[in-house]
């Protein structure tokens, strides 16, 4: 609606050790407790990744997750809004406070293209981060995960994917609680 201003964030990055590897803002799509759905804009000289150009100004639609080891960006063509694919990072599950949201790269990456290939990338990074049992346990866990749930989206946009993740989620947690 005009004059309404949507909310926009703050979203830093991290490598595991806690350093800021890269800071960029959002505007706000959907919000649930333990999700937030947000829109941003590559904000990086183009970059040739894996057969698809990551553009300048490409818009990313990106969900994260309180409770889940991963986050998804839908990448979108800067100007025909072509969908590009999904990347998805294995991550700490993200932290919400006010206005920004920090989380923690784990170096796996799962790359979706748009038609349905996926491939798994900087697997020897992760190894090398020398992580606990628990901790990769929990990462590689979160690879599979998001790798079934692509295989079994039918390539559906992340809004509707959002929505299906946050829900269970909060199913999750008020299970959880009582």
């Amino acid at each position: 609606m005009p004059g309404l201003k949507q909310e926009e964030l703050v979203i830093v990055k991290h490598n595991p050790q806690g350093e800021e590897t890269w800071r960029y803002t959002g505007v706000v799509l959907q919000r649930f407790p333990h999700a937030v759905l947000i829109e941003a804009f590559f904000n990086h000289d183009d970059l040739p990744f894996h057969g698809i150009l990551l553009g300048s100004g490409d818009r990313f639609v990106e969900a994260f997750f309180a409770q889940r080891w991963y986050n998804i960006f839908e990448i979108h063509d800067r100007a025909t809004d072509a969908l590009k694919g999904w990347y998805c990072n294995i991550a700490r599950p993200a932290v919400f406070t006010d206005g920004r949201i920090d989380w923690v790269d784990l170096a796996l990456d799962l790359l979706v293209y748009p038609d349905g290939k996926t491939l798994l990338l900087d697997e020897d990074e992760f190894e090398a981060l020398g992580l606990d049992t628990k901790e990769q346990r929990q990462a590689k866990k979160a690879a599979t995960e998001i790798e079934n749930i692509f295989n079994n989206s039918g390539g559906k946009p992340l809004t509707s994917l959002f929505l299906e993740l946050a829900s269970a989620n909060t199913a999750q947690s008020s299970l959880v609680k009582g």
